[in-house]
């Protein structure tokens, strides 16, 4: 009998690129560009990698796009009846980077709403489902569809950014509510993407905010958004009301496990020395224009990286944590390097304490067009264990490390007798020559 005071085993996830986001009128699916939407013996070729658990899409928009009354729930009964069968707990995704159907947007109530009856639907025909995440990433698709307005609804401002950030926050509340009602012990597993910005020392305070910035989605669902809050004021500020935010958001919906999404390129470093960077990195605040470029390129010693963004993460929320994605658009070589740098940094973490339950093989049919943010159908794609770029899964050499992560082994392969470019001295293309601020990492 395991002691209560022991954490679980740590486990390895995986998870199929499932985004379906709207650009204009049109929707970009990538469960049809990977062909996965066609190919139900995909299920299998997970099963022999030795994954047990696999985030996986019933999303709103392809099930219920004309509402739950004309829902067509043929996909999902077969997927979610051949991954029971085979021994594989699903993590549903309701909601991908989506705004959900074309009735409604990030910026009205009826995606809270919305969300809510298609989750309770969802829970109501299988309840035997246990993990959900009803909105991925609430923080990034918010700035993504209205701050940048990259994404439907294309707006541009912080005012809207904070509508949609609390919108999905308040729609993963009310959807946790209405599958509990139906199963009192499912579970929320939250995703973020956790990044770090820094910053020469006249941009402190941007990168400070940015730092605080980051954590917004879970410090609404935890109830850290309070008074005290660095944020508390600033929110005011812009006009965002604290009495609609308390009606929104009247109580917390913690976590069961918080999901980090980590990326090379999710470290940023900000730079008002605008003549050292490329103009496709520029930007600015209203104050001071800058450079927003990948701390990666810059700095002479290494980024954060996984472990340091487990740590920071623990330290705040003390919840349990997984890192629900690892990818990178590379070599397999360096795809290899960087899923065991999250295996290793996971497992050094629970060494010092952390309760990290997985490491998740992200995009295990790769990924396409992320390169444009998903703007585009220029058919870039970025393969994961399998290639499916001919239009059926073909592995490519990290399905063996993927069996043996599974089984507990340590892996051994050339690939790790080198360290990984984003450890190297050629990863620099921005060269510092002189100090920066205190936000610099260790």
């Amino acid at each position: 009998m395991q002691n209560r005071t022991e954490k679980p085993p740590l486990e390895l996830w995986g998870g199929i690129e499932c985004t379906v986001n709207r650009v204009g009128d049109r929707y970009f699916d990538q469960l049809e560009r990977s062909g996965h939407a066609h190919r139900i013996e995909d299920l299998t070729l997970v099963a022999q990698l030795g994954i047990k658990t696999l985030r996986y899409p019933v999303l709103w928009e392809r099930v219920a796009p004309n509402g739950l009354d004309k829902a067509d729930w043929t996909w999902a009964d077969e997927r979610l009846g051949r991954l029971r069968a085979l021994g594989i707990r699903p993590i549903v995704t309701l909601v991908h980077h989506g705004s959900g159907p074309q009735s409604t947007s990030l910026l009205e109530r009826s995606f809270v709403d919305g969300l809510a009856a298609f989750a309770g639907a969802v829970a109501e025909r299988y309840p035997w489902i246990e993990d959900y995440t009803p909105v991925n990433e609430p923080l990034t698709t918010a700035r993504f569809s209205a701050l940048y307005g990259h994404w439907y609804p294309h707006a541009r401002d912080i005012h809207s950014c904070i509508t949609a950030l609390v919108y999905q926050c308040s729609a993963t509340v009310n959807a946790m509510r209405a599958i509990r009602r139906v199963n009192s012990s499912a579970r929320l597993i939250q995703t973020e993407d956790i990044g770090k910005t820094y910053s020469t020392p006249l941009l402190s305070y941007q990168s400070g905010f940015q730092n605080e910035f980051r954590w917004l989605s879970l410090d609404l669902l935890t109830g850290r958004f309070q008074g005290t809050h660095p944020l508390w004021s600033w929110m005011n500020h812009i006009g965002i009301n604290h009495a609609w935010l308390k009606d929104l958001l009247p109580e917390p919906c913690p976590p069961d496990v918080i999901g980090l999404n980590y990326y090379v390129t999710s470290e940023r470093f900000l730079d008002e020395r605008l003549d050292r960077y490329p103009e496709h990195s520029y930007g600015g605040n209203g104050i001071h224009s800058y450079a927003d470029v990948e701390a990666v390129r810059v700095f002479n010693h290494p980024i954060s990286g996984f472990g340091g963004i487990i740590r920071e993460t623990w330290d705040r929320f003390g919840t349990p944590l997984a890192i629900t994605e690892v990818h990178l658009g590379d070599s397999v070589d360096e795809r290899i390097r960087w899923l065991l740098e999250a295996w290793s940094d996971a497992w050094r973490a629970r060494a010092n304490g952390v309760d990290v339950r997985a490491v998740t093989v992200w995009s295990l049919l790769g990924t396409f067009d992320w390169n444009s943010l998903v703007t585009l159908d220029a058919g870039q794609y970025e393969p994961g264990v399998f290639d499916v770029s001919d239009g059926s899964p073909r592995a490519t050499g990290m399905e063996v490390i993927v069996q043996q992560l599974s089984d507990g082994i340590i892996p051994i392969h050339p690939a790790l007798d080198q360290t990984g470019w984003w450890h190297r001295p050629e990863r620099i293309c921005y060269s510092l020559s002189e100090e920066i601020n205190e936000n610099s990492p260790p």
